[in-house]
Parts: structure tokens; C-alpha cells; sequence
């Protein structure tokens, strides 16, 4: 059962900022891209790289993602030996807990790394967006012969306060971190992907456990193998990379697979991101469609006007509908005479006959504050409402 290297996966967040496309789901399950849900990611990161054994730790809402994820076969981890791992929290004789923290998840899942006795485990987020090769950053820790090794990116001054930001050496050895510093030091922001040593992080874990406090790798362990003089080291990523934790940040990556130079190449043969399908019929585009700038997937049904948007699988939009710079997420339905501009429609909401959702900056106006509309999962709008630029259905 000997691995060198396993990755484990942290998806059982809440993903609060997401309000009301979270509300019963985890935010990995979050459909993205047409096709999509946002853990497909790394795991297909995963994949690509040569990792065949992913400990998924779940916690909130997590349903629809252990169903989605099922035995790992979209992404090729269904395996006897590896494969796929769903790691909810549980009970043992002494004690039960929640996960209380990035670092006190893995630690409660030690015997089930120990099974595999690796020389090196990933640690991932399940709420990013990006294409990455992990192996290298396996080869680059290996050959700083380092003790952790942390992806970055540079960021601008603005962003770095919402990140854990340090500093490095000429070698790119890191010799300060900060996690969400007031007055960032530099803008070379934690990606939150490590790789570790396992037999010098174990060791942290416990001593963490023992200690208490946050149970964080950037509030915890990070600065203590810092300050044992530990080996810690920068990886820089130069690719695409969005943490879609937001409602606009979302909104906003979904666009930028539209954008004809965007980094997040979905069509790169060399480079698959590989999902969980449905069996749908093929895409309907009628007499009546309009189609501009978009991705439509498959078993949808298109009679209206679409322009500059993500239509997911399964959608019907009737005909004298309008669509633009909008994500409708799969299963929704639109009926005629209804205008949806720069918003989202969550999964199953049902829109009817001459609803309007949202709008364009410049339709605003300075005097209201912009921002995307958005209707949950499984929501049914009355014929005949209008929903503000902002607003949210329902509440949340």
C-alpha cells in the first residue's frame, strides 16, 4: 500500500460567501464552467500529475459532493490500491469533533495517511480554479530537500491583506509568513497548496493538537516550522489561477472562460478537466435562438437570445428570452419574455413568463450600488418580479 506521495483535499467548507448557491450544498459541488463542479479541479489536478490516492475530507452539506464524487471513476481514481477517499469527521471511543481547522482536519485523519506511508502528502483547497502540474512542485520540493514547500502567486498590494504573504531569499527560501497581514511586507500570497515531508508534519500536528489554538496550517504550523528553522520553501505558479469564494469572483471565472485569452484553456487535449456527465440528449438550438459568444451544453433547449454567457446542461430558454453576461446553471428554466442580465440562476430555479433579473452597470446608473443578481438552487420567480442588480433570492 506504499505511496511516495498522496494528496489530501479539504472540501468541507462552508462556503458562507456563496450565500445562497451554499445553502445545501458544499462549496466544491458548486457547478462551474457549463459542465463542471469546482472540486473537478483538483482532481483532475490530481489525475494529470500522477497522484492516484486523494483523501477528500468532507464536512458541511456534503451530499450532493459524496454523490458527485461517488467511487472516483470520472477522474480515474476508482482504484484497489489509492483511488478516491471520502474523509468525513467521526467518532472514536475516547472523543468525537468537527474539523476545527485546516491542520486539525489532516491530523484527525493520520492513520488513515499512515496506511499508505508516504514520503511526501499535498495538501489542497477545494474551492480554486486552475490547471497545475503537482509533480513538479514534488520534484522542486524534493530538490530544496525541503520540509514544506508552498505554492504563490504575486498578487497586488490591494489583494494581499486577504492572504497568508512572506518573504523569501534569493534561493526562494521563505523566511517570513504572515497570514492576512494589515500592512503586507511583500505580495507573494500563499496559494493555500502545500506539499509537506509527512514524517516532519505529522510530528507538527501533534505537537499543534497538543498545544491548540486555531488548528491552522497558516495560523499554526506554518509559523512554528518557521520558527524551528525549519525548511520552508516558495513555489512560484505563473497560470490561472481564482478562488471563486464569492458570489462576484464566480460570476467572474465562469466569464473568463469566454475570454478568447484567458489561462484556463478548457480544450487542452494534454490537459484534461474531467467531470461527472449526465447522459443528456444533444443541445437543442432553434429557429427563433440567437446565440452570441456562449457555451451551451448538452440537453438543453434554446429558442431565446444568449449573449456572452455560461448555459449549463439540461437548461430550457423559451423563446422572446434574454440572456446576457449571465451563468444559468444546469436544469434551469426560463420562460418567455423574461430578460436576465448580469446575474445567476442556481441549479432547478424555475423563472417565469416576463421576469426580470438583473442588469448592466451602465443600465444602473451611479446612484444604485451594482453588483450580480443571484436566485438560488431550486427557486421558482413569479411571473411578472423584477429582481434588483444585487439581489439575492432568497435572502440569506
Amino acid at each position: 500500500m506504499k505511496k511516495e506521495c498522496i494528496a489530501m483535499l479539504l472540501a468541507g467548507g462552508q462556503g458562507s460567501r456563496l450565500y445562497a448557491l451554499t445553502q445545501k450544498m458544499a462549496k466544491p459541488a458548486v457547478p462551474f464552467g457549463g459542465k463542471y463542479r469546482i472540486i473537478d479541479f483538483p482532481l483532475s489536478n490530481c489525475t494529470n500529475s500522477g497522484i492516484d490516492t486523494v483523501g477528500v475530507l468532507t464536512q458541511y452539506q456534503p451530499l450532493e459532493l459524496n454523490d458527485y464524487i461517488g467511487n472516483g471513476q470520472p477522474w480515474d481514481l476508482d482504484r484497489l490500491r489509492g483511488g478516491v477517499h471520502i474523509l468525513p469527521p467521526y467518532q472514536t471511543a475516547s472523543e468525537s469533533s468537527w474539523y476545527e481547522g485546516t491542520a486539525n482536519a489532516i491530523y484527525q485523519n493520520i492513520r488513515f495517511i499512515d496506511r499508505y506511508s508516504p514520503e511526501y502528502i499535498i495538501v489542497l483547497g477545494g474551492d480554486h480554479i486552475y490547471k497545475m502540474d503537482y509533480s513538479k512542485m514534488v520534484d522542486y520540493h524534493k530538490e530544496n530537500s525541503a520540509d514544506a514547500t508552498i505554492a504563490v502567486l504575486n498578487v497586488t498590494l490591494e489583494e494581499a491583506s486577504r492572504f497568508g504573504i512572506m518573504t523569501c531569499d534569493s534561493d526562494g527560501r521563505v523566511v517570513d509568513f504572515t497570514e492576512k497581514p494589515k500592512e503586507p511586507k511583500s505580495t507573494l500570497a500563499s496559494m493555500g497548496i502545500y506539499v509537506f515531508t509527512w514524517e516532519k508534519l505529522r510530528k507538527y500536528l501533534i505537537e499543534n493538537e497538543q498545544r491548540g489554538g486555531s488548528k491552522d496550517f497558516g495560523k499554526d504550523i506554518i509559523p512554528s516550522m518557521l520558527e524551528n528553522n525549519e525548511r520552508l520553501y516558495a513555489y512560484s505558479f505563473n497560470g490561472y489561477w481564482k478562488d471563486v469564494g464569492t458570489l462576484y469572483s464566480l460570476w467572474e471565472a465562469n466569464m473568463d472562460i469566454l475570454e478568447c485569452s484567458s489561462a484556463l484553456d478548457l480544450y487542452d487535449a494534454d490537459w484534461k478537466i474531467y467531470s461527472r456527465n449526465m447522459s443528456l440528449p444533444p443541445q437543442y438550438i432553434g429557429p427563433e435562438a440567437d446565440i452570441q459568444d456562449s457555451l451551451v451544453c448538452d440537453g438543453c433547449n434554446i429558442n431565446g437570445k444568449i449573449n456572452s454567457s455560461i448555459v449549463y446542461s439540461g437548461v430550457t430558454i423559451e423563446k422572446d428570452v434574454v440572456i446576457d453576461h449571465s451563468v444559468i446553471m444546469p436544469g434551469a428554466i426560463i420562460k418567455s419574455g423574461s430578460v436576465v442580465k448580469y446575474a445567476i440562476i442556481g441549479e432547478d430555479s424555475i423563472i417565469e413568463q416576463d421576469v426580470k433579473i438583473g442588469a448592466s452597470k451602465d443600465e444602473t446608473g451611479n446612484d444604485v450600488k451594482w453588483d450580480i443578481a443571484v436566485i438560488g438552487h431550486g427557486e421558482t420567480i413569479s411571473s411578472g418580479v423584477s429582481v434588483a442588480p444585487g439581489q439575492m433570492i432568497p435572502v440569506v
